[in-house]
């Protein structure tokens, strides 16, 4: 008996699943769209606060190492030019949904995430897809050309509902970020039954964690949020090039000295800050996550707008308030009690403190250098670091090069955005990238 025959089976509905379905459908391929979860694009459902961040317009196709991360971000420029945030803002317009731009280019839907959904959907039945959702996929065959329809051979996927075979399998399972609403690690399965290799996962835009007893001072601080400017490392040594006090501007990335003349890599955002009572959260820290290394220090500026020295000099010339009073001018009021609580030289009227103080109590603030225990993980990561490797895949249409057939797409390939909507516009890039590429079964 045969098997129902698609030209394309598309393994998860989530954002780059039902993107790359829709868009397949719709250049005349029959396509089936799988999922095992009860719900369709969760992720999208509970992203921006419920209203989904879909892009960023602030995004450079020409230079994606400005927003991504991995082995090869420039992996992504190929798909990333050729579908734009333009392109799916026109989309998002084309379907009637308001939207807005909060900040740096981050556009959200007016109304809701299910708006974006919705869209997707029906992008899907424009193009007549076939979905199955809940249904769990079994087990995964590829059969040579002799044993199917196609000339260069096919997959047979068992499922709840059955067996179909395809002669494109698309992967679109996403990350093991967010376990709770379906997460699973069956995309990396499944690369490594085909052998494609992987780069090590680990969670990405994540809440920081701290030693419980050397944390405690700073556990009154939670639901504390502040601006700040926040960078990986501690800079020292002839090649730093920030003076001590100061922070690179946002998104720079400079040399570091190292012993032995080896030099790496920093990056700092400017961002809103969040204290936790396990640790530190808020965009800030979300991003830094992204590119912290384990055991590595922090350095995050806590008044950034603010030139510390001077406004303490100028608070001890005309002042008699407590340090901590006078230093809640500059900072929240919460923030400057503990900190003036660290030693006994800032329990003081300003006005009586030596200027070593004021200058060291200047330099902390500005400077704080502090070193995570580890994360949040998964449960709390917004994404997933690693995933496919990208040299394992075509840029132009992110197929495997050893295994004809066989597709990547959005957040199980190696390429993480920033926060800020450019993890959706990979996912929309790369799953309009295969989604053009896709043959028509019989057709090389």
């Amino acid at each position: 008996m045969s098997l129902p025959f698609f030209d394309a089976i598309i393994i998860g509905a989530g954002a780059a699943g039902l993107f790359c379905a829709g868009q397949a459908g719709q250049r005349g391929l029959k396509v089936l769209l799988i999922d095992h979860a009860d719900k369709v694009a969760e992720k999208i459902r509970i992203s921006g606060g419920g209203r989904c961040n879909f892009t960023n317009r602030d995004l450079d196709p020409a230079a994606p190492h400005k927003h991504f991360v991995g082995q090869n971000p420039q992996f992504c420029r190929s798909a990333l030019s050729r579908y734009t945030p333009a392109d799916f803002i026109a989309l998002v317009q084309k379907h009637g949904i308001p939207f807005h731009e909060k900040h740096k280019g981050q556009l959200f839907a007016d109304r809701s995430a299910e708006d974006i959904i919705a869209m997707l959907l029906a992008e899907c039945a424009a193009g007549g897809v076939t979905h199955w959702q809940p249904c769990a996929v079994k087990n995964i065959a590829f059969l040579a050309a002799t044993a199917c329809p196609s000339s260069v051979g096919s997959y047979q996927i068992d499922t709840d509902r059955g067996p179909v075979q395809a002669r494109s399998l698309v992967i679109a399972t996403g990350g093991l970020s967010i376990p709770k609403i379906g997460a699973t690690d069956f995309g990396y399965r499944l690369a490594q039954q085909f052998n494609v290799p992987l780069v090590e996962r680990r969670p990405g835009l994540v809440p920081l964690t701290f030693d419980g007893a050397g944390w405690a001072p700073y556990a009154q601080l939670a639901g504390l949020a502040l601006p700040v400017q926040i960078s990986t490392g501690v800079h020292e040594g002839p090649h730093a090039p920030p003076p001590r006090g100061s922070l690179p501007p946002e998104g720079a990335v400079f040399a570091l000295g190292r012993p032995g003349g080896k030099k790496k890599a920093r990056m700092a955002f400017d961002e809103d800050l969040l204290f936790t009572h396990r640790g530190l959260s808020g965009p800030a820290v979300l991003q830094i996550s992204s590119y912290w290394q384990e055991g590595t220090p922090l350095a995050i500026n806590l008044a950034p707008t603010v030139d510390l020295p001077a406004a303490l000099a100028q608070g001890k010339a005309r002042s008699r308030k407590l340090i901590a009073n006078e230093l809640a001018t500059l900072v929240p009021s919460r923030l400057a009690d503990a900190w003036a609580g660290r030693e006994a030289d800032w329990q003081r009227p300003i006005n009586e403190a030596s200027d070593k103080a004021l200058a060291r109590l200047a330099e902390q603030l500005a400077r704080w250098e502090l070193t995570p225990t580890g994360t949040e993980g998964y449960k709390k990561a917004e994404v997933t670091l690693g995933g496919v490797d990208t040299k394992a895949l075509s840029q132009q249409t992110m197929e495997c090069k050893t295994q004809p057939g066989l597709y990547f797409i959005g957040e199980v390939v190696d390429v993480t955005g920033w926060l800020g909507g450019y993890n959706f516009q990979w996912a929309w890039a790369s799953a309009h990238a295969c989604a053009q590429s896709l043959p028509l079964a019989g057709r090389a």
